[in-house]
């Protein structure tokens, strides 16, 4: 049984965790207030953007003058994987869900008999893959320098990814994101940029008349896209993880807070049973004289 010393220590240990965390709650919900706003203000033009190489794109599918990002290599043997998951830790489950997302494609993909190339943006995503997967690493990026996301960091992204499939390296991109819901839900993702995923739709054509081309639009509009996707996705992360890690932070004071109110019952129980048995002592010697 531990004595009334080392339970103080305690006490006075779990107090000292309690303000660091009710500390770094409050600076969540901070945070999580202009990451929220950042990415709700991306979304309308994300999807506004992804509505108009939609409808461009309906009109010039399989046409032989089709881009390329659009069009595709004809093949989907080479897949590449862009793992989005945050430089810092204590955001609960936020990192996992989405590493958890990606182990569960790549060994689909290699059991298909795929290959599969992966990019990370953050280190936390990184340390949980490389055990397993290392040898299918072939960029990361750093953003621990990076203080509020911006689209500079998604427009380097995105060239990178665009060197690559114009290099040849690949054939099918796919990101990996958490789309913020809420402070409390964060919905783990997966979008396809590469080639574009064009749904069903009505052709551009019908409402409007372009000049130049098309086709030449479509050349000029999809790397765009791709950033621009991209930037949300980074987005939704930086929101969703600021709301992982407030939640994390506040159930963390809630258990040192009950912790607290344990170990004290446990203190001053302790307490009454050493005076009580010195008390017994006292009495039992005076009785003997």
């Amino acid at each position: 049984m531990p004595s009334l010393k080392d339970l103080k220590v305690r006490i006075a240990s779990v107090k000292s965790t309690r303000k660091i965390t009710k500390a770094m709650q409050m600076v969540a919900a901070a945070k999580l207030r202009r990451a929220q706003d950042a990415a709700e203000d991306a979304r309308p033009y994300a999807v506004r953007m992804e509505k108009v190489i939609n409808g461009l794109a309906v009109s010039v599918r399989g046409s032989d003058t089709a881009p390329r990002l659009l069009a595709g290599t004809g093949s989907d043997k080479v897949q590449l994987l862009v793992v989005m998951t945050s430089e810092r830790g204590l955001c609960g489950g936020f990192n996992s869900t989405i590493v958890r997302l990606v182990r569960a494609r790549i060994q689909a993909l290699l059991r298909e008999g795929h290959t599969v190339k992966i990019i990370t943006v953050g280190k936390k995503g990184r340390e949980q893959l490389k055990r397993d997967y290392s040898d299918h690493f072939v960029g990361h990026v750093d953003i621990s320098d990076v203080k509020r996301m911006n689209y500079g960091v998604a427009r380097d992204i995105a060239r990178d990814v665009l060197r690559r499939f114009d290099a040849g390296e690949f054939d099918v991109a796919t990101i990996f994101y958490n789309r913020f819901q809420s402070v409390i839900a964060q919905i783990p993702t997966a979008q396809q940029v590469v080639p574009a995923a064009v749904g069903e739709g009505e052709e551009a054509s019908a409402l409007y008349e372009y000049e130049p081309s098309q086709e030449e639009i479509l050349t000029d509009l999809l790397p765009r896209g791709v950033a621009t996707q991209i930037f949300a996705a980074l987005l939704e992360n930086a929101a969703s993880e600021q709301g992982a890690r407030m939640t994390a932070m506040d159930n963390a004071t809630r258990n040192a807070g009950d912790m607290i109110d344990r170990l004290t019952v446990q203190y001053n129980r302790s307490r009454q049973a050493a005076i009580t048995k010195e008390l017994i002592e006292i009495i039992s010697g005076a009785e003997a004289l």
